[in-house]
């Protein structure tokens, strides 16, 4: 008989994990392992992951989760091998060979196809993504063998470097740096290039290396998070409000801050501005974001005071201030 499982005490945790995901595992599984982890009572993340895929995804607890949507339009930063003269089935290294092909392209070749990529491109997103058509994900289609019609869509190469190839051999490659704007399907740009080249190929790795302004140089793995104490865990949180970088700060003292988070509007010498980050002063706090119109800082999404409170907590040098605050 196997022993009752222990049941975790969930906690309020706030704050922006950057989780160095593994292969193998999907972003949820990835999300969820953090989750119990931490203890936390709610986490998101910022945008998926392949299972394939690993590197940069950034989870966010608590009060963190309200501003993830910040982050969806971020820019992408991915390394990744395209394996050439193979083209399978779901355009990654998981799907059956459909297609073997001799691979004879040279060098100047490559560069003259890596060239063609640059820039503004349209994909047609692959029939193995969790994109949804008439209420269902494009895989589930799949699944079922069945192929749907999908609409190009408008994407952007920032950056495209070659870092490696080997057109001879064996198991041809070429090893690839692309930055990217958000939407961009690397598994089909990969196919897309070894088609160009005239050979098919499909992705046999991918590792997103920077994500907006987080580089995987600053992420954790989920072993070292496990190998962690409590306090451990909550020291490699990163505070909220690394998910607004560039928003123009405002700060407001203890009364404009209560009525802020009542959700008033308040007046001052603000010119106008789309993306504002609100903090109150004594003790500095996160209040939420706004926008600036005609004189007016108006609220957009908000802190509760509970959440507030919370997070001052963890500094214990602000816990004995909070009273001037919320």
């Amino acid at each position: 008989m196997n022993a009752p499982r222990t049941r975790v005490q969930r906690r309020p945790v706030h704050g922006v994990l950057l989780l160095d995901k593994p292969l193998g595992l999907s972003s949820n599984q990835a999300l969820q392992k953090a989750k119990w982890l931490l203890r936390a009572e709610k986490a998101g993340h910022t945008g998926t992951l392949d299972p394939l895929a690993t590197g940069v995804l950034p989870l966010c607890f608590g009060a963190a989760t309200k501003f993830s949507q910040q982050h969806l339009e971020a820019d992408k930063t991915y390394e990744t091998t395209v394996r050439l003269g193979l083209k399978t089935l779901t355009g990654d290294a998981e799907g059956e060979v459909i297609q073997t092909r001799e691979v004879s392209c040279t060098p100047g070749e490559v560069v003259e196809v890596l060239d063609r990529f640059m820039g503004p491109i349209r994909q047609v997103p692959p029939m193995h993504s969790a994109l949804k058509k008439d209420g269902k994900a494009l895989y589930e289609y799949a699944r079922e063998g069945e192929t749907v019609e999908r609409e190009a869509r408008k994407v952007v190469i920032h950056d495209l470097e070659l870092l490696d190839m080997q057109l001879q051999g064996d198991a041809p490659f070429l090893r690839l740096r692309v930055r990217c704007s958000k939407g961009t399907y690397i598994r089909t740009l990969g196919e897309d290039i070894a088609e160009a080249l005239g050979c098919g190929g499909h992705l046999s790795a991918l590792r997103r290396v920077v994500t907006g302004p987080f580089e995987v140089s600053q992420c954790v793995s989920l072993q070292e998070l496990e190998a962690m104490d409590e306090t451990g865990r909550s020291a490699a949180l990163q505070p909220v409000e690394v998910l607004l970088p560039g928003f123009t700060q405002v700060h407001l003292d203890g009364e404009n801050a209560g009525r802020f988070l009542s959700g008033l509007r308040r007046r001052g010498p603000w010119v106008d501005c789309d993306q504002v980050v609100v903090y109150g002063d004594h003790p500095r706090a996160l209040l939420g974001t706004a926008h600036v119109h005609g004189g007016e800082l108006i609220p957009g999404r908000l802190l509760s005071p509970i959440e507030i409170q919370q997070v001052l907590e963890r500094s214990p040098a602000n816990a004995s201030l909070l009273t001037a605050q919320v």
